[in-house]
């Protein structure tokens, strides 16, 4: 049998002008074998249609459905780690993708601005950037700046970095408390990860340890957003 590749070298070199006997030596073939796959010209493959595969995620919907239903606000990390435990161990975007089909809009309410008194929380985070240096004006390079807010004063301190490392984010946090005459009763992160490792079962978050040495340094204290809700700064 003549797999479809060579049938396609056939017909390509038809098109170019070449005749059978010039076909049948550039491809290896006799020409009977040419002229027949000429003949009959190229058909498209036919594929059957694909076996459909028993959804792990059936079995949990009219779970997940109840569950939306009566809170509509939990997330979807949640609610994964909720069917696990009754055995799925089907993937997390099948749950989110079914989960955003049912989920019913959340009205929202108006946000009242984040207020602390002076010299009492900073906020830190990461902002990514795409940008070329004037060197090299055709390559594309990713960056990140790292912001420092006050809570009280709105105040911002920026450096653009290179990477997201511990040691970078030590170095930005000394020089940010250099810049604005010293450090704020707490720092807020929004979940870094250089700042918060994880969170245990209880639901106590774990800073990194570097990182809470240096802030305890500067008579300071490290805190996390709640999970999904970063603009409540809580």
């Amino acid at each position: 049998m003549v797999k479809l590749e060579k049938i396609i070298v056939i017909h390509d070199l038809r098109r170019q002008g070449l005749s059978i006997s010039a076909i049948a030596r550039k491809s290896g073939l006799d020409r009977k074998t040419v002229r027949k796959h000429l003949n009959k010209g190229l058909k498209p493959a036919r594929y059957g249609p694909r076996k459909s595969r028993p959804r792990l995620l059936a079995s949990y919907e009219v779970y997940l459905q109840q569950r939306i239903t009566t809170c509509p606000g939990l997330s979807g990390r949640h609610l994964h780690r909720e069917i696990r435990k009754l055995g799925y161990d089907g993937g997390y975007t099948a749950v989110t993708d079914f989960l955003r089909r049912i989920r019913p809009d959340l009205p929202h309410p108006f946000e009242r601005r984040f207020e602390t008194a002076p010299g009492k929380q900073a906020q830190v985070d990461f902002a990514e950037f795409t940008v070329s240096f004037t060197d090299h004006p055709e390559v594309r390079r990713k960056v990140w700046l790292f912001c420092l807010i006050l809570g009280n004063s709105r105040w911002l301190w920026g450096r653009f970095c290179v990477n997201q490392k511990l040691e970078t984010v030590l170095r930005c946090h000394v020089l940010a408390f250099e810049a604005c005459g010293g450090a704020t009763g707490e720092v807020l992160y929004d979940r870094m990860k250089t700042a918060v490792l994880g969170e245990q079962e209880d639901g106590t978050v774990i800073y990194n340890p570097s990182l809470v040495a240096l802030l305890r340094h500067y008579g300071s204290a490290s805190r996390a957003c709640r999970p999904y809700s970063a603009r409540t700064k809580a």
